[in-house]
């Protein structure tokens, strides 16, 4: 195997294959990327086991093979090759080892059998369909900050990508709950994608999928089984297992009744939760919320730091109403917000809240009360 390519190029590649690479590994192959070179250009492919990603590159091939080398190690090199150069690499079978050459920077690395490197298998997908990356973007990015991090309840450990019946017909949904707080995020439902199961998509790859949908020009191939699930742009293939279990009827959880009604800037409201916050309690960093007559008073009060309140104009016009929330998870949600106005639709203190952007229906954000 014997090929050159752009630094940049390399790095890039690279980087993205040895993300899903664990840093402590048994299995010492498990440690590398697989480099295939053949005359159409250059793969890495980088595996945990249940999450594998592969990385095509142009590249000017001399000599077509494969061999593995260590993924962490390989892509400190490039990162540290100056800016502009071109790199050779090759792979000598005699040795064993691979060459890496740019400039007058020479390396010499120990590779592992190819043949040993494990390749996912290649699954029957029920339902194959493509979708812009900007929308595949928006279901994740928005639902993603409500994945449970609890290991017991590992089925909350992802998010939920299913069909619903949402305002308007048929929708792709998203859906990630940790028992405080839930998002689920309407789209469009993509031809081809009605006959889909419903799949939970772990947590580590919806993180790595945030960096396959960043060009938003692309349309990003999707496949869907039972067991696996996988995404792909013109360069970069993400395959996964999905989670094992059932998600729980989420349906049961958003509040159909409530009728008390306050609109909100979102940014004001955002940073006056994050500066009050600033005296509470690490552990509960509970807020309360006194809603009068088109007026919010915002308070914590911590016995050990002290007291804050702040005020802000708001748009309501229903009873007086005192609640508590966690301040992280009101400014999670905040966040999530693209639109001018948040509106929250509350019932009583005890009672879970609902909140939306704007008047669009296709994203909303449940969060439960704190006493406070």
């Amino acid at each position: 195997m014997k090929f050159s390519i752009e630094k940049a190029v390399l790095n890039k590649a690279v980087s993205q294959a040895q993300s899903v690479v664990e840093r402590r590994n048994t299995i010492p192959i498990l440690s590398n990327v697989l480099i295939e070179a053949t005359p159409e250009g250059v793969s890495f492919r980088a595996t945990d086991l249940d999450t594998e990603v592969v990385d095509r590159a142009p590249a000017t091939v001399e000599r077509p093979g494969a061999t593995t080398v260590s993924a962490a190690l390989l892509n400190d090199i490039a990162r540290k090759l100056p800016d502009g150069a071109l790199v050779n690499i090759a792979f000598d079978a005699d040795s064993g080892r691979v060459s890496v050459q740019a400039g007058r920077a020479n390396f010499n690395l120990a590779t592992l059998p190819r043949e040993d490197f494990p390749v996912m298998a290649s699954t029957e997908y029920t339902a194959n369909f493509t979708a812009p990356a900007p929308v595949l973007r928006r279901l994740f990015d928005k639902s993603r900050f409500a994945i449970s991090t609890e290991e017991t309840r590992y089925y909350l450990n992802g998010v939920y990508m299913h069909v619903a019946d949402g305002e308007g017909g048929r929708t792709l949904r998203c859906v990630a709950t940790d028992g405080h707080r839930l998002a689920r995020i309407d789209a469009p439902l993509p031809e081809g994608a009605e006959a889909m199961p419903g799949v939970i998509v772990p947590r580590k790859t919806v993180a790595e999928l945030k960096k396959l949908l960043d060009d938003d020009e692309a349309e990003i191939a999707v496949s869907i089984s039972e067991t696996k699930v996988r995404f792909a742009n013109p360069t970069i293939t993400l395959t996964s297992k999905v989670i094992d279990g059932t998600f729980p009827d989420y349906t049961r959880v958003i509040p159909r009744g409530n009728t008390r009604r306050l609109e909100v800037d979102a940014a004001d409201f955002a940073r006056a939760v994050d500066r009050v916050a600033t005296v509470s309690s690490e552990r509960s960093r509970a807020v309360k919320l006194a809603l009068d007559e088109d007026r919010l008073i915002l308070s914590v009060n911590a016995p050990d730091a002290g007291a804050a309140d702040e005020e802000l104009a708001v748009a309501y016009a229903d009873e007086p109403l005192e609640i508590g929330f966690n301040a992280k998870y009101l400014q999670e949600i905040a966040a999530q917000i693209d639109r001018e106005n948040a509106v929250f639709l509350f019932n009583g203190s005890g009672d879970a809240a609902l909140i939306r952007e704007g008047g669009d229906e296709s994203a909303v954000y449940v969060v439960m009360p704190m006493r406070v």
